[in-house]
Formats: structure tokens, sequence, C-alpha cells
């Protein structure tokens, strides 16, 4: 055996050979392939390749020349418009650090995530001035607000230094675009509510964004050129990394301010819309359409969805209206999807009971993903593949974050024993595809959001009435799920009505957040005293749905 390894010699990584991998390079080639074609459609404006990378690197340069660089936060509260999108290019290629917020959230939300992420600027859509003005009184911090003057904004309210178009106008729209020199650098920020009340800040790199990004287009099949309508929300783990997808495809996107049936139908017959994204609760909406905002597709458009299994009824109803599914699964932590119902060629032969089965499962793992498994958490071993043995599913590769921002403790237990512990609890079939049995019992995803049961819980734990209370997930056929409070009274304090408790959370938490349904009752404990919250769930499913 030879002593040394000869692949070892003069075969070194250099820059002809080496370059870090990050979606920023995506844009660059796509106003080299397709400068003259559209990237950017929004109500009446319309750019090309080359004029949205010109404005990427305008958005670049003026937040170098501000001062903004390695390691800075810029946070962004806004809707699915052109802004936005360019952030997602222009924010980390000045090696800044994208922090898109949800804009449901409320006003101590957003503080504490500026806070916690140190925002030194933020993007605001004038839409969102009120409670962006109220979250920065809460802010220890203050920092540069950037209005953006949307046109369709129903609010024009001005609360910052500049406006974003004047800040484009300080940058060079021919500025070097230079990609990190660590693909393992932060690019981007993204807060959860996790299974904690105070949301984990999920850190991703510029290898994971690039990888994730390839991942979406093979495993959907996405070809060259996709018209791409944005019903999925930007902040959503940027957008489950389809902005870059988007890019390295040369597609074009068609930009949403509001969701809904008939602006979904709007947007395949203006733009002539393929593809699209979003929680079960958009393909909802279109199942549910009215005769006036629908009407007869000509050619099948393709969606894809995540977070809770849609019913299969509502995918039936989806592909009878000419709409054609495939369902995916991740976390915020796994840059969005990460695995997906790979479809198979022998279920075409399948009855409509049998792909019922089918779809309700998560699936399989993206290719870019190195494994994904589900495991016996306290064993750490592989539970059999037999479609009944629960375990955790957990996930490992390029596509798990880097860990949780300032919280090393979490970072540890989640990504401990060589794996992301996704907290999901599922099982194995035969044929390598999981399957979703029970969530983290703190986890509610309702129109694919995350809501913690404990946040909901402190909050009716602070009402003067409630003695004890406990919040679990109620089946809702518009949201996915919703939080459902089991609350027990105070026997000497002021008796309280289930809409005053409803009431009372919508002043403390965002009104997503909030029960819909309060169940008044003494609640199940173990010997030790822990509320029993799989009996709560229980009678929160014999509930039925909520309509």
């Amino acid at each position: 055996m030879s002593a040394t390894n000869i692949y070892d010699q003069d075969l070194d990584q250099v820059p002809a050979n080496h370059v870090p991998l990050s979606p920023l390079s995506f844009i660059e080639r796509a106003a080299s392939v397709y400068p003259n074609r559209t990237a950017v459609i929004h109500n009446e404006v319309r750019r090309t390749w080359a004029e949205t990378f010109a404005r990427c690197r305008q958005l670049c340069s003026a937040l170098q020349r501000r001062g903004f660089g390695l390691g800075d936060t810029v946070a962004i509260v806004a809707t699915n418009i052109p802004a936005f999108y360019e952030s997602l290019f222009g924010v980390p290629a000045a090696g800044a650090v994208l922090n898109p917020i949800n804009i449901r959230l409320d006003a101590d939300a957003i503080a504490f995530i500026l806070d916690h992420g140190e925002a030194k600027a933020v993007l605001v859509d004038t839409e969102f001035a009120p409670v962006m003005r109220e979250a920065l009184k809460k802010c220890a911090a203050k920092p540069l607000i950037i209005d953006i003057a949307d046109a369709a904004a129903p609010c024009h309210d001005r609360i910052g230094e500049i406006e974003y178009e004047d800040l484009l106008k300080e940058g060079d729209p021919a500025c070097p675009w230079e990609l990190p020199k660590n693909e393992w650098q932060a690019m981007a920020l993204c807060y959860t509510s996790g299974t904690t009340g105070n949301p984990k800040g999920v850190v991703y790199h510029h290898r994971g964004a690039y990888l994730n990004a390839v991942g979406n287009a093979v495993s959907w099949s996405l070809p060259l050129n996709p018209v791409y309508l944005w019903t999925l929300p930007l902040f959503h783990c940027c957008g489950w990394c389809f902005p870059w997808t988007i890019a390295m495809q040369g597609g074009t996107n068609v930009c949403l301010r509001r969701i809904s049936a008939a602006n979904i139908y709007g947007g395949i017959r203006d733009y002539g819309v393929s593809h699209f994204s979003g929680a079960p609760i958009v393909l909802n909406f279109i199942v549910n359409a009215s005769a006036s905002e629908r009407f007869e597709l000509e050619t099948p458009v393709q969606v894809m969805t995540a977070g809770a299994a849609p019913p299969a009824a509502i995918i039936e109803g989806m592909e009878r209206a000419g709409f054609r599914v495939i369902h995916t699964y991740g976390l915020t932590e796994t840059y969005g999807p990460a695995v997906f119902t790979c479809p198979q060629p022998e279920w075409k032969d399948l009855s409509p009971e049998q792909m019922s089965g089918i779809r309700i499962r998560q699936g399989v793992r993206y290719a870019v993903l190195e494994n994904l498994d589900v495991i016996d958490p306290d064993t750490m071993q592989p539970v059999p593949r037999d479609g009944q043995t629960i375990g955790e599913i957990m996930f490992r590769g390029n596509v798990v974050m880097r860990g949780y921002l300032k919280n090393a403790k979490a970072t540890a237990e989640a990504l401990g024993d060589g794996w992301f512990h996704s907290g999901d609890l599922g099982v194995m079939h035969p044929d390598n595809y999981i399957q979703i049995k029970d969530r983290s019992k703190d986890i509610i995803i309702s129109g694919g959001e995350n809501i913690s049961s404990i946040e909901v819980e402190e909050v009716l734990y602070r009402h003067p009435s409630v003695l004890e209370a406990a919040v679990v997930a109620r089946p809702d056929e518009k949201w996915g799920e919703t939080p459902c409070a089991f609350v027990w009274l105070k026997q000497d304090a002021e008796q309280v009505s289930a809409e005053e408790l409803i009431k009372y959370c919508r002043q403390h938490i965002a009104h997503f957040k909030a029960p819909k349904t309060v169940v008044f009752r003494e609640l199940p404990k173990t010997a030790t005293g822990k509320i029993q919250k799989y009996k709560l769930r229980q009678e929160a499913d014999a509930l039925g749905s909520l309509s």
C-alpha cells in the first residue's frame, strides 16, 4: 500500500475548481441567460431579470455605503411585493443577514424578534406601519427604518427615515456581486415558535439555501421559465427557498398582496401562472371558490402544499378543478420542505381509496437531504418499517439549520446525537415513506403558522378567573387546526364565558393564536400532577372540525 494518497499531491482546492455555494449566484446567472425575460410582475410593474438584478445590486451597494455588512441583521416586515423579493438577494449580498418577520405577529412578538436578532435596519411595508410603530416603542435598540411605499398598500403611513426607492438611488446598479468566501456564513434568520413561548431564531447558511433551492426544482420537476404565483408568504422560511429556485430556473414571479380564490384564479387567467405553493388553507380557498371566481383551466396548474396533510377530499377537489398537487413536509429548521410524496409509477393503478392512504403520508427525503428516518429517541435506533411503530422523525444533512441564535441549549438538544430532532412523531412504512402520527405536544399548525400552546396557556393563566388551562389543536376545515383551550375556573372567582376568554386572549397575543374553542372542565392529570394532554387532544378531535 502507498504511504501517501497520490490524490492529495498537487491537486489542491483553488479558485478555479472551488466556489462556495450560494443562491446569490442564481440571480446573476438569470440576468445573464434571461436578461429580457420578465422576472417580476406586481400590478402594473413589470421588470426583467436584468432590471431586477440591477436593483438587487443597488440595494446591496446602498446598505454597504450606510455601513451595513458582515453579521448585521436587516429585518423586513412586508407582504409578497417586489422589495421583499429583492431583499432576499440584496441583503445577504451585502454580507448582512435577512430577518423576515411574520406579518401576523403582534407588537410584543415583533419587538422581541427585533431585539433578540439585534436588527440594525428594518424594511417596513407601510401596511404594517401601525403595528411596527407600537413594536418600536417596546424595542431596546432603535434600528434604521426604511419605508416600502407600495401603491397597493391599504395604509400609507411613513414611520421611517427613508423610503425604499430613495435608498436604492444611493446604491450602484453595477456594484460587484460577490459570493461569500465561506458558504457556512449566515444569510437568513427565520423565527419559529417551536415548543416554547418565545420564538427561536433559526440561522440559515448559504450552502443550505443553495441546496434546498435546487431540491425544490428537482423534487417538483420544476421546468425552466415557470410562472410562479406568490401565494406562499415570503416570510415563511424565506418563501421555502423558492425565491432562489425561481431565479435558478429563470422563471417569472407574480406577486400577490392578498391571498384569495379570486386572486389566484385571476393570476392564472391574467399571467398564465403554472405553479404556486401554499399551506392547505390555500387549497381550501380554491376548492370552495364560488362559481363567479372559478373557471375551467386550459392547462393543469402545479401546486405544492406543506404542513398538516390536507384532507383527501380537498386534494380530490383540487384535481377535479384542474390542479395537480404534491404534498411536502419540513420545518423552519430544514429551510422549509425537505420531504415530498415522490410519485411512483405503480400509483396510477391504485383506486381512489388506496390513493387517499398514500396522500396522507409525508413521503421521502429530497435528493439534497442526506438522511431521514423515524428513530426511537431513547435508543437512537430506527423503528421497524412497519407503518405502525411510532418514533421521532429526524433529519441529517446540509439542509439542516446551523442552529438557534443565542440559544446553545436548544441548539444542542435539537442537533444532538448526530441528528436534527424534529419533535414530530411518526411511522416509517415498508416502502420508506414516512407518515406523521402526532406532533410535538406544544405545536398547533394553523394556516401554515406554528402556534405554541405554552404561549396561549401563559395568557390564559394570567386571567384572574382561570385556575388551570391547557391548549391543544382542534381540527378546522378552513385553517387545518386552531387552538382549543380546556379551562378550569377558580371556584371563588368571577365566572367568565368562553367568548370573554377568547376576547381576553386576543388583547394579549396575535388574533390567530387565540383559542377558537374553549371547553370548561377539570383537567385530567397523572399521579404526579402532570396534565394529560393526549386525553384532551382526543376530546378536541371528538368535537369535530370547525367550519
